[in-house]
């Protein structure tokens, strides 16, 4: 574990990193549609916008419009209002399209590094969370707490699982429908509770007598669970690494137990609050759990681009053994306050690692985080029209196409 001024990363680890040549393949039907909304937009982009600076722009966006709707129904059992519903819609859609141009923004400009990668995939980890929620959120699914937490952790496993195959394989690998056709999946969600009210999805579905959003529940999470094991197909078939590890030479399966470490506190904490408190703050435990889980999943992509092995223990798991600890003594403390703590640390947590390790990348790089030399080389001031640059920040190869792919690191899984 690496806590206040140690540094993270050590010199091989960076030289590494600084090897490191993104590689995905991708199949997305909704990609090639976008791609003259895309090329559109990024020549309207100001050229001395950096790349990083419009993906968290993006999440920031992102993230506001939907604590908007978390503020309205933090239970996910109120009908939020419908202009909020319609907010996060433009959230997400905003979201989407500003990580789709970074790369291209980073190609136009020449400011291209492992660094943009990297960024990219910390925000979407973050994304994920939020955007699953707002999803749940918008139908109301806090009627049914189970399926609610089934449901967000279901799109952090997937997000997990795709990253996992790639430090496996070495490879990012996305089908016809995933990333981006499910991020307009939940925007449309969010425009049919804005236009007709989220009461809509409690209408009763006839002969199988069951409310529409449960219905569609069951479809995501199914959905979900063939796409997690896909990736597991490929995980099983072993990794580049020598006798079949992973690009770091370790067990394939070395990552189950950082993100275990997770998901098993949250359901059994779940399951024995005495007070209910994931059924009575949903919103505010599945962040905390959430940013615990982004931690794990940036420490996963960290681990592949410097081909490290990945350590099993981390800082933010103090924030779970809170309320595990909590319960062990008979909830001392009002299990609602400790997790407010457990949120607080785990997202402090988060923030003070994403920094440090950007700050010890972009020392060794000798590049800053939001600023791009100005004016852009004049060899590299149009951008590209090709797929593969949507959001692949990290490549040096412009015009490598490979499949079409784009990143993953600019689509949030949900």
């Amino acid at each position: 574990m690496q806590f206040c001024k140690e540094r993270i990363l050590n010199a091989a680890q960076l030289k590494r990193l600084s090897e490191h040549k993104y590689s995905c393949t991708s199949a997305s039907i909704l990609d090639a549609c976008l791609q003259p909304w895309w090329c559109w937009l990024v020549s309207k982009t100001p050229l001395w916008l950096a790349p990083n600076l419009i993906t968290i722009l993006g999440l920031i966006v992102n993230i506001v419009t939907t604590l908007i709707l978390v503020w309205y129904s933090p239970d996910a059992r109120q009908d939020p209002p419908r202009w909020a519903c319609a907010l996060c819609a433009l959230g997400v859609f905003v979201y989407q399209s500003l990580d789709a141009i970074d790369g291209k923004q980073a190609r136009r400009t020449g400011s291209q590094s492992p660094l943009g990668e990297l960024f990219d995939h910390g925000c979407d980890s973050i994304s994920t969370i939020f955007i699953a929620l707002g999803a749940c959120i918008a139908v109301k699914l806090g009627e049914y707490p189970t399926w609610m937490f089934f449901q967000c952790f279901c799109a952090m496993t997937l997000f997990y699982c795709a990253h996992w195959q790639a430090y496996v394989t070495g490879t990012l690998k996305l089908g016809r429908i995933d990333v981006t056709e499910a991020q307009y999946s939940i925007i449309i969600i969010q425009l049919l509770s804005a236009t007709l009210g989220a009461d809509f999805w409690a209408t009763q579905l006839p002969t199988i007598n069951i409310s529409l959003n449960l219905a569609a529940n069951y479809l995501v999470v199914v959905f979900t669970l063939y796409l997690i094991a896909g990736y597991l197909r490929v995980i099983l078939k072993g990794g580049v690494g020598k006798n079949g590890s992973t690009v770091a030479g370790t067990s394939i399966l070395s990552p189950v137990i950082p993100f275990s470490l997770v998901v098993v506190p949250a359901f059994i904490i779940f399951q024995k609050s005495e007070s209910h408190v994931y059924e009575n703050h949903p919103a505010l435990y599945i962040i905390a759990f959430g940013m615990v889980a982004a931690k794990v999943t940036n420490r996963l992509v960290v681990a592949h681009m410097t081909k490290s092995e990945m350590e099993y223990y981390d800082w933010s798991l103090l924030g779970p053994a809170m309320l595990f600890l909590n319960q062990y003594f008979n909830n001392a403390i009002p299990e609602y306050y400790v997790l407010w703590l457990c949120t607080i640390w785990v997202c402090v947590d988060l923030v003070r690692y994403c920094g440090q390790i950007c700050l010890e990348i972009c020392d060794h790089l000798k590049i800053q985080l939001f600023r791009i030399p100005y004016p852009p080389p004049p060899q590299q001031a149009k951008p590209s029209t090709t797929q593969t640059d949507r959001n692949a920040s990290s490549e040096s190869d412009p015009s490598d196409s490979e499949d079409a792919a784009p990143l993953l690191n600019n689509n949030t899984i949900s």
